[in-house]
């Protein structure tokens, strides 16, 4: 009887978090580049039943689920042309390499809107973040007049899922990611951004999935706390 107190709170629990990841792409809906995410769940332990017997059963029993991990869409989407002097969009697959000036730190991104920052006499090309854009050298891009000192560099790697999310749109590779490579062929789109990877339709649809399996999970607690009330009340 206590495990179905035990199942429903997990219930709860992992549909908060999915929600909590599905109202943070709605925040993003149009933010350029931004890729869409969704949760995996997971089943806790379970279990065969056993008869009157001690002997297994079909009969299934478990404690619930959890959020196994959260996932990136990384499908290309259009692009829309700005007048963004330093817009990039990508034409297929692949990412903007960035580094951070402060730790050297190595961070992928699909979002192509960048700017010029100065340090002493040189202007580097970066991202909102200020991180600097790499060339297919691996180096930063140096911008003298509005010339750059090398082409900026597609990369892409093997495997994409499980890269992790550092904040900004970007992402860090794992060591399931392996080896970033330099996309040979790769097309960059000057003046242009690609749009955010959200669909509304279907993160609403999300939204009312959550709501109610939230609800259903409440009213499981409700009903449990009902019974024992009235199994504790037989035995007086």
């Amino acid at each position: 009887m206590y495990s179905s107190f035990y199942a429903a709170a997990r219930g709860v629990i992992a549909q908060q978090q999915k929600l909590d990841v599905t109202a943070n792409n709605l925040a993003n809906i149009n933010n350029y580049g931004y890729k869409n995410k969704s949760v995996s769940f997971s089943n806790l332990m379970y279990y065969n039943m056993n008869n009157q017997y001690g002997q297994d059963t079909a009969m299934k029993a478990g404690t619930g689920v959890k959020v196994e991990m959260t996932n990136t869409d990384f499908t290309p989407e259009a692009y829309r042309e700005t007048d963004g002097a330093y817009d990039f969009a990508i034409g297929g697959k692949g990412f903007f390499r960035l580094v951070n000036p402060s730790s050297d730190a190595v961070t992928y991104t699909r979002n192509g809107h960048f700017s010029l920052s100065q340090q002493g006499n040189q202007f580097y090309l970066v991202n909102d973040a200020g991180n600097r854009v790499c060339d297919r050298n691996g180096n930063p891009v140096i911008v003298n007049n509005g010339t750059f000192s090398g082409e900026i560099g597609i990369y892409q790697f093997n495997i994409t899922d499980g890269m992790q999310s550092v904040g900004d749109n970007e992402f860090a590779p794992t060591a399931k990611n392996g080896t970033p490579f330099l996309v040979q062929d790769g097309k960059l789109i000057r003046h242009a951004l690609e749009t955010s990877g959200v669909d509304m339709a279907e993160e609403m649809t999300k939204v009312i999935e959550s709501q109610r399996a939230y609800s259903y999970a409440l009213r499981m607690v409700q009903t449990s706390d009902e019974i024992v009330n009235t199994v504790n009340s037989l035995r007086q």
